[in-house]
Order: structure tokens, then C-alpha cells, then sequence
């Protein structure tokens, strides 16, 4: 299992002290390089991993998000997640949202480079979310459930006669148009004055999908063009207004194709633009194609959904083949705005794009998606003895979304669905006002007391706490003290003993940072050297290793 890696691998940071650290940073054969585990200080720590005692907590696992990209190029992120942490995520690297493009076509290079990656050197992932409501492959979904063509004749909207009309009553917005009889021998036609804008037929329904076609015969005593609009829909081409010839001499057949503008519903064809002769019109016909299409049926698209779905967990079990054992089946599925009459929380629905659970059935999706993922799992290497899913949700801190959350997967537990979990998405801060810092320490001691009454796998992910002063504003990692990354660490491992005390031992399905070194905010384990780039140890690192042991 031995890995060649680039050759940028190879190289130590500067600042870090090229010590034996080789009993730090194996995993099986793997030793990660660079490794930012040994500059000062708490260079003599070893990986945080380490630290857990294993029979006392034997559910128990640390894991640390990264990109795909970041992770496949074996850098030093990768080096530290691997060094550091029982398992890596990846946030929606691995959805379909990212893999599955409008065709359907799935690209999973990176995902399998990854996987054939973490087997050489015997890590583990934990699997981004089946589906969700975000990060989904919406122009497949879209595209699998567009109406269906079908045959359609065309509709004779209107004919309009002028030859026979003694009076014209129609519409015009500027100009006094006539019936000029007997014109062209004994028929009479319509005339419309120079520089009029003329309606030369109105008054038929409008089909908004439907495409047009107007035909009416013109004949003008000089060279003409008109300009038409049609339904609210002046005609125009590279941009400018589109210009119909007329020529003179005899009567010309004149072919105007068109489409309503949006949301107009009053048919009529005005034309305009004849500033050197009067137009004659003899007759207009209206045709039109009506839209050949028709939505879907309820059944065909819930057929069309479960393909999507099988085609989906299909493709990623068999470039998985088992490697990946734990998934989030569905990500924050919970509608915090809407309520149903027994007071809970709904699932999310939408108008505007296809949302599994308005196809399959908000009963029925939790299981059809587990049976589906489950069965490809099987399908392609995996043990079923080994699978787990867990349910992701954020906003948990709201004590009725916990219970909505319950409520919910009740139901799909009683419909046979796989639920082992639940992965509470935290939003963690540290406060020095202390009114603020009491609240904060009871919202997370009363989350961790509704999790552990579902009696399921509790994960908490998103584990990054921010650092808020006494007047409310963030504290930047830039500007953060000794004493305040301190009290951030003190505060990083109250709440992992906490997790431990009061989640059952074999319950604790883990905690999951969402960023290992600093951002903006004060939340890693590292910080990062303005310098030299190095990752140092901050005393958040000692805080994970102290509460980890039970110190």
C-alpha cells in the first residue's frame, strides 16, 4: 500500500522540525508528508485521533470535511485529515448535483481517484448526501420530467374577408382606415393609410405555447414594407424591427410567423410603417400549432423519478464498490416556515424545481431512497451489515425541529426505511458576554439531550466555533489573543465531553470539523503562518486531545 507521491509532497514546510514523527503519522503504510503536526508549540501531541479510548467510546470518530480536489491532490490538508482524523467528507463534492450533468452523463474521475486513494492507504469517508433539496442534479431531473410530445393538428383561429365588407370596425391606434369598395374590379379590400397603425384581424384566443401563422394578401400602388406586431409581440430581427416588403403590381401573399409575447391574451396583428402608400388587404387567416406537448402523468413521473434514482445510486455503488459504508440518505429535508395540522414541521416542496418528495410521496421517499441505495450497495461490493444512513439536519438548536425531525423519521422507519442516524449541522459560537455564553452552553446541553431521546447514531458536523466579543462582533483569527483562543479551546472541549457524557457510548457516531486550520474566523485546530504557510498547533488542538482522553 505503499503511496508514490508528487514530488511537492516531499518537501517539509518551512519552520516544521524534521523529527522522528514517523509513530505520528502513519495510517497502516501511508506516512502523510508534509505533516504539520511537529512546529512549535504542542509539538510533542500526538495525532488528535489518537487520544480516543476506543473501549470506553467504541462508536466514536472524529472527521474532517475537505474538497475532492483538495483531498486528491495529497497536499497538506490531506495530510493532515489522514494524520489526524478517523475519516474525511466531502462536502457536495460527491452529489449529483456535481457528478450528473442536464444529459444525465455521470463523471465520476474524481471520485473514483479518491476512493482507489483511500484504499491503498486504508482511510475511510464518510458518504455526501444520496439526495437532497440543494446541490441536485436539477437539469437531469428537469430534463427526465419534461412534458411529452405528442401530435397535434394545427387550428384555424380566424378568416377575415374584406372583399365582402361593407364597413371596417376593427382597431386602429392611429390612422383612419377604410373599406375601399370595389376596388380591385368588384371586390372591395381593406385600406390602411400611410404612417396608421391598423389591427388588420383581432379578436381570437390566445394560445401562450401556441406558434402562429398569419397570412394575409397585400397590394400597394408603390414599393411598401410594413412592420407587424403581433399579440403584444412587436417582430424583429438581429435586433431591429423586421421589415415585410410589399411589391407593387399584384396582389402578394404575405407570411407572418410569430409567437404571443408573455402574458398576453388579446390575438390581433397590428401592422405599421407604409409612409409612402396606402397597404390594401383582401383577406387574413389565422393558424396556429397549438404547444405538442403534455405534462406527465403522476404515474409516469414517479416512474421517472424511481429511474432517476436507480440510475443514480447504480452509477455511485458501483464506483464505490463498498468502500464508502456510512451516507447521509437525505440532507435537511425539515420546512422550519410551514407546519402541518398536528404542529409539525413539514418537509420542504417546491413549484419550481423537482424535489424527490413531491414526486414520491413525503411518506414514502425516505424509504424508496434507502431501498434503492441500499440494494445498489449490495449490488456492487458492499456488506449490508456494514451500511449505515444517517438523516442530515441543521437548526437543530430548535427543540420542535428535533421533534419534527423525530416525527418524520418515525414515519419512514414504520415504512421500512434505513434510518441508523441523525448528522446535526451545528452553528457554534463562543460569546464573552456572559448572559449570551449561559444561553449558548444550555441550547447545546438541551440539543444534546433531545438527540439522545431518538435513541439513534448522533453525528454533530459543521463542529467550527466562532469567536463573538462583549459588544456582539466576530473576532477575526487575524486579531484573536492568547486568552481568547483559550477560552475558544476551553470552550472546544466542554462541548466534546459534553457530546460524550451525554450521548450513550454506543450512540456516538462522531464529530465533524468543517475546517481543520483557520479561515477568517479563529475556528481550526491550526492556525496559519502569514509567512510561511505552515500549520501550527493552536491550544484548540491541545483542548480536542484533552476532552478526547477525558481530561
Amino acid at each position: 500500500m505503499n503511496k508514490n507521491f508528487r514530488n511537492g509532497l516531499l518537501i517539509l514546510a518551512a519552520g516544521v522540525l524534521a523529527v522522528s514523527c514517523a509513530e505520528y503519522n502513519e495510517t497502516d503504510d501511508f506516512k502523510a508528508q508534509p505533516d504539520p503536526s511537529f512546529v512549535e508549540p504542542y509539538k510533542d501531541l500526538a495525532p488528535v485521533k489518537s487520544y480516543i479510548d476506543r473501549n470506553a467510546h467504541p462508536n466514536m470518530t472524529i472527521g474532517a470535511t475537505l474538497r475532492a480536489t483538495d483531498f486528491n491532490r495529497q497536499e497538506l490538508a490531506h495530510a493532515a485529515a489522514i494524520t489526524n482524523f478517523d475519516n474525511v467528507t466531502f462536502g457536495t463534492s460527491l452529489m449529483s448535483g456535481t457528478i450528473v450533468n442536464a444529459k444525465g452523463v455521470m463523471n465520476f474521475l474524481d471520485m473514483n481517484d479518491l476512493l482507489d486513494h483511500v484504499d491503498e492507504i486504508g482511510a475511510d469517508v464518510y458518504g455526501s448526501p444520496i439526495v437532497a433539496n440543494a446541490n441536485q442534479a436539477d437539469d437531469w431531473l428537469k430534463t427526465l420530467t419534461a412534458p411529452i410530445e405528442i401530435p397535434v393538428d394545427p387550428i384555424e383561429d380566424m378568416f377575415v374577408d374584406y372583399t365582402t365588407m361593407e364597413e371596417f370596425t376593427g382597431t386602429a391606434v392611429s390612422g383612419k382606415p377604410r373599406i375601399e369598395k370595389n376596388y380591385d374590379g368588384d371586390e372591395n379590400a381593406l385600406r390602411c393609410p400611410t404612417r396608421g397603425k391598423v389591427y388588420i384581424v383581432e379578436g381570437f384566443d390566445v394560445d401562450p405555447l401556441g406558434e402562429y401563422t398569419v397570412t394575409f394578401y397585400a397590394k400597394v400602388d408603390k414599393d411598401e414594407s410594413v412592420i407587424c406586431t403581433f399579440c403584444d409581440n412587436k417582430i424583429q430581427e438581429n435586433g431591429n424591427d423586421k421589415k415585410f416588403p410589399i411589391k407593387t403590381g399584384k396582389w402578394q401573399k404575405m407570411v407572418i410567423e410569430a409567437t404571443p409575447a408573455e402574458g398576453a391574451t388579446y390575438g390581433y396583428l397590428m401592422i405599421e410603417g407604409n409612409f409612402n402608400s396606402a397597404v390594401y388587404i383582401k383577406n387574413v387567416s389565422v393558424i396556429h400549432n397549438p404547444d405538442n406537448h403534455r405534462p406527465q402523468t403522476e404515474k409516469e413521473q414517479n416512474d421517472t423519478i424511481i429511474y432517476a434514482l436507480n440510475s443514480w445510486c447504480d452509477g455511485m455503488m458501483k464506483i464505490n464498490k463498498g468502500r464508502i459504508k456510512t451516507f447521509d440518505l437525505i440532507d435537511e429535508p425539515l420546512d422550519s416556515k410551514t407546519t402541518l395540522e398536528n404542529g409539525m414541521y413539514d418537509l420542504k416542496h417546491s413549484t419550481e424545481k423537482i424535489f424527490w418528495q413531491d414526486i414520491l410521496g413525503s411518506e414514502n421517499y425516505a424509504p424508496a431512497v434507502s431501498r434503492v441505495a441500499s440494494e445498489a450497495f449490495a449490488r456492487y461490493e458492499g456488506n449490508p451489515a456494514e451500511l449505515k444512513f444517517f438523516i442530515g439536519e441543521s437548526g437543530l438548536d430548535d427543540p420542535k425541529k428535533v421533534e419534527s425531525l423525530k416525527y418524520w423519521i418515525n414515519i419512514w422507519d414504520a415504512n421500512g426505511a434505513k434510518i441508523d442516524g441523525i448528522n446535526a449541522k451545528l452553528n457554534l459560537f463562543y460569546s464573552e458576554d456572559e448572559a449570551t455564553q449561559v444561553a449558548n452552553v444550555a441550547n447545546f446541553e438541551a440539543l444534546l439531550a433531545n438527540l439522545a431521546s431518538t435513541g439513534k447514531l448522533i453525528r454533530l458536523s459543521n463542529f467550527d466555533i466562532k469567536y463573538q466579543d462583549a459588544t456582539g462582533a466576530f473576532v477575526t483569527a487575524e486579531n484573536i489573543t492568547t486568552d481568547q483562543r483559550q477560552r475558544l479551546a476551553d470552550y472546544y472541549g466542554f462541548l466534546i465531553k459534553s457530546y460524550m457524557s451525554v450521548i450513550p457510548s454506543d450512540k456516538q457516531a462522531g464529530l465533524c470539523k468543517s475546517n481543520m486550520a483557520d479561515t477568517s474566523d479563529p475556528v481550526g485546530l491550526w492556525s496559519i503562518d502569514k509567512d510561511s504557510k505552515d500549520w501550527v498547533r493552536t491550544a484548540t488542538y491541545k483542548a480536542w486531545c484533552d476532552a478526547l482522553s477525558g481530561k
